[in-house]
């Protein structure tokens, strides 16, 4: 598919992120105006609540959806109405199209403040990266047995904090928690001393299922309303002590920041690609009828506090997930868990197969083992005070794009310590 061409100039430049092909939806606020809904395009954001005002949008049969500060309303009705949305969108933003907007339907991004685009009704991080998942098997297992017996056969999830999800451009205090340093016979108290990110993406979930009623494959397809760039901020010092029996909880609930911008599936159709060839058939109910993952670039950017510039640390793609989105749902819904409009789904860590290509820190310092040298010169195993993490990712068409918006978070000290004895 080309360009589609818009009558916002600015959304026809092929670097863009937003064009008319994209669309995706979000919250924002100016000095005048409340937390509303808006889609991106170009330079401007297209004030759905306006439009809806004024006739010219109607997405929810006669009942507004797009005046709430969250989109959950809107992505509760459903693909029919998400469908009918974008082509009515696409239409009245297309280039030559001469029915007039409203003064207060075209807002400037630089002049607007970006909230969290839905209520995170749940959050379930994935380990389905097989890069990653061998990698960091290799540091602590050995390369022999580097995924569990299970992982080539179900993606391995674990439910983590709802309440914690932000949106980008929120400051990240660092954790305080308990370890037990390498080699030391007692176990501490005190800040986080080995902070990671996690490069994933986000599958959020549009419409959701009855408890009772698992989903196939191609059901769990459909109720994905789009995806966001998701950083699973990590204590790698704090989980190591704590995960086992029952895997992450304190070192992973402090934080994870998402994308501002909600990237619908239908944006991302013409770049489907298929999850990789198996070593072990999956069982019937995990088999794709169709291609499920996309393929879309993503990196990793470190800025240290006073630095002009930022560093690029991996650059991956999305297709190299072992599991899709849609697998990943399906296997969270099969024994009858109930999905819910605004549950948000992890992809777990994106690596590819080199070096260059991992999606933490933890493999790309090896453990704290090689340091990365940072283009100032400094060189970071693990995330310091005043960095400044950016994920980016976009798909490329014939001329065009489809950009998430950065997923942008800076690491402020710990909170002070008390007297907790």
């Amino acid at each position: 598919m080309p360009l589609l061409p818009s009558r916002v100039a600015s959304a026809n430049d092929p670097t863009s992120p937003f064009p008319l092909n994209n669309l995706p939806y979000g919250v924002f606020s100016t000095r005048s105006a409340a937390p509303r809904c808006g889609v991106a395009l170009g330079d401007k954001v297209v004030d759905l609540h306006a439009l809806e005002g004024s006739g010219l949008l109607n997405a929810g049969a006669g009942k507004p959806v797009f005046d709430k500060p969250s989109l959950n309303a809107f992505m509760g009705l459903g693909k029919p109405y998400w469908a009918r949305v974008r082509s009515r969108l696409q239409a009245l933003l297309a280039e030559g199209e001469t029915r007039v907007l409203p003064n207060a339907a075209l807002v400037p991004l630089k002049n607007v403040r970006m909230h969290m685009p839905f209520k995170v009704a749940e959050y379930t991080d994935f380990y389905a990266g097989r890069n990653h998942a061998f990698n960091v098997g290799s540091m602590f297992r050995g390369p022999e047995n580097a995924l569990p017996p299970n992982w080539l056969h179900i993606p391995i999830g674990y439910n983590g904090r709802a309440s914690t999800v932000v949106v980008s451009g929120t400051d990240i205090h660092r954790p305080l928690g308990q370890m037990k340093p390498h080699g030391s016979e007692t176990n501490i108290f005190g800040p986080c001393r080995r902070l990671d990110i996690e490069l994933e993406m986000g599958a959020v979930v549009g419409t959701g299922n009855p408890m009772g009623k698992p989903v196939t494959v191609s059901e769990a397809d459909e109720m994905i309303f789009g995806y966001v760039l998701l950083n699973d901020w990590s204590a790698r010092d704090i989980q190591a002590w704590e995960y086992q029996p029952l895997g992450p909880f304190q070192a992973k609930a402090f934080a994870t920041s998402i994308s501002p911008w909600v990237v619908t599936r239908a944006a991302l159709e013409p770049f489907r690609c298929s999850t990789p060839e198996r070593e072990h058939e999956l069982l019937p109910y995990l088999r794709e009828p169709k291609p499920m993952l996309y393929d879309i670039d993503l990196s990793v950017r470190m800025r240290p506090e006073g630095a002009a510039s930022a560093t690029t640390l991996s650059r991956t793609n999305y297709k190299e997930m072992y599991y899709s989105a849609a697998q990943q749902l399906c296997h969270h819904a099969i024994g009858g868990c109930a999905m819910r409009t605004g549950d948000l789904l992890g992809s777990g860590t994106i690596s590819g197969p080199t070096k260059e290509e991992r999606g933490s820190l933890l493999e790309l310092s090896w453990g704290g083992k090689e340091p990365i040298t940072l283009d100032t010169g400094e060189t970071r195993s693990f995330l310091e005070d005043g960095d400044e993490m950016t994920l980016e990712g976009h798909a490329s068409g014939d001329g065009y794009r489809i950009g998430f918006g950065d997923c942008v978070g800076k690491i402020l000290p710990a909170p002070a310590e008390r007297n907790w004895g």
